[in-house]
């Protein structure tokens, strides 16, 4: 996969995806909100005017806090009812504010009436915009009636026009929900990805202590029941025992600190794949050569590590692996454009400080590096037996 460190990560792009939803729904709403005002420039009354801008106004806040609301993730149903409320509650109280206003020359409550049902879609279920239509329609016929203004042509702004903003509002809901859906989607991914990690991880424990612990079980049981008639034996059997304990120790710290022999290039498949999944882009440039079995298990430990950080401590658009060797050292170096989101969590992690203190300990060296938003581990290790 190529490199490109312009790429934003996945959380980065939903942000961007909301601020053009509610920049797109508020501009909507305002130009549907701008028709129903050109009916105030043309009242003559000014107290006709002070109450029409001020239904006009309710009906502005209450759909801002509603637009608000459906462009925002995991809004609570509580939050939800009150902002139907307020818009119902608005809604209503136009009628006799904004009615009025230009009666019998510009028809203000059905282009008011439209931009109540093409807000439908932000504070309720696509289902619910027929009725309110039919409720919409009704009142602007009964508007246009009173005020002696063209009751088709108020039917055709209330209804015809208010469906036509319904659909293209509803249009624009419906596709954020499907990006909030996306996001969470690809969060449960990462998170599985850790889950089997893990999974696997314990089935190696388990693989490895299962027949040590055993057979040690079994020696133990041998020599309680040799100890009353043969010492001799049982006491071999209790040093066997005794050895396969000591082996089984050294073996499970081997496998918790990454001393046992792995293969780096499936390390570095794997990390790549389980960060792909997760929406970063990798790019991986691998090594000329093969590597000595000590510096790729070396290497491979530093860059489970690095991966685990990038997947979950940070917010990463994308990461690149290289891995190089020169003279008597190997170096990897593992670069990602998420210092922004958790660097002091990267930088300062226990598993990072015992991955320094355990490559010191071989004669390595583990950096980190943070500019400009981009976050380097850089480790070094002596290929030189």
């Amino acid at each position: 996969m190529a490199f490109d460190p312009t790429v934003s990560g996945p959380d980065r792009h939903l942000r961007r995806a909301r601020a053009g939803a509610l920049v797109s729904l508020a501009v909507g709403a305002a130009s549907a909100l701008a028709l129903p005002a050109v009916g105030l420039a043309r009242e003559p009354a000014g107290l006709r005017v002070a109450l029409g801008s001020a239904g006009l106004a309710a009906v502005a806040v209450v759909l801002a806090g509603a637009l608000y609301a459906a462009v925002t993730p995991d809004v609570t149903d509580r939050v939800r009812r009150r902002c139907r409320l307020a818009f119902a509650v608005a809604a209503v109280l136009s009628v006799p504010l904004v009615a009025p206003v230009a009666a019998g020359t510009w028809p203000t409550w059905a282009w008011l009436g439209a931009s109540i049902v093409g807000a439908v879609p932000l504070v309720a279920r696509l289902r619910a915009v027929l009725p309110v239509a039919a409720a919409t329609v009704a009142v602007a016929a009964a508007v246009a009636a009173a005020t002696g203004t063209s009751v088709g042509r108020s039917l055709v702004v209330s209804g015809g026009v208010g469906l036509g903003l319904a659909a293209v509002t509803g249009f624009q809901v419906w596709f954020w929900d499907l990006l909030v859906q996306a996001g969470r989607g690809q969060v449960a991914q990462a998170r599985l990805a850790a889950a089997q990690e893990r999974l696997r991880f314990a089935g190696d424990v388990h693989d490895l202590l299962g027949h040590h612990l055993t057979v040690i079980a079994l020696k133990a049981e041998l020599a309680a029941r040799l100890a009353p008639t043969d010492a001799e034996r049982a006491g071999r059997e209790a040093a066997e025992a005794q050895r396969l304990a000591a082996t089984a120790l050294t073996e499970l710290r081997r496998t918790v600190h990454g001393y046992r022999r792995v293969d780096l290039a499936e390390q570095v498949t794997a990390v790549g794949q389980v960060l792909r999944s997760s929406g970063v882009r990798c790019t991986v440039v691998p090594p000329a050569g093969e590597l000595p079995a000590e510096a790729a298990a070396q290497l491979a430990a530093v860059l489970r590590e690095a991966g685990t950080n990038v997947l979950r401590h940070s917010r990463a658009g994308w990461c690149r692996i290289e891995i190089d060797q020169e003279a008597d050292v190997a170096r990897m170096t593992v670069t990602n454009d998420g210092a922004g989101a958790a660097t002091a969590t990267d930088r300062h992690s226990h598993g990072l400080r015992g991955l320094a203190e355990r490559l010191a300990a071989v004669g390595g060296e583990l950096r980190t590096h943070q500019e400009d938003g981009v976050f380097t581990v850089e480790a070094t290790v002596p290929t030189a037996s």
